[in-house]
């Protein structure tokens, strides 16, 4: 599932440390890509599990028609 993506300089990257946050640019109920094998197979929406411990999840909301090469 890809949960978001972010640019920073390899320099910042080679910097981070354990438990270093690198903020995603998705949110919960935004739409994310479900992957497998390089092609998307559905689409879902960030959801919130359990506020207490910050758990997210993802809910499938559409499943994509995939085409055969």
């Amino acid at each position: 599932i890809v949960l978001g993506s972010a640019r920073m300089p390899v320099s910042k990257l080679m910097s981070l440390t354990r438990g270093a946050i690198i903020p995603l640019d998705r949110k919960v109920g935004d739409m994310v890509d479900i992957v497998v094998n390089d092609r998307i197979v559905a689409r879902g929406e960030v959801v919130v599990l359990d506020e207490e411990a910050s758990r997210f999840g993802v809910s499938v909301r559409e499943v994509v028609t995939v085409c055969e090469d």
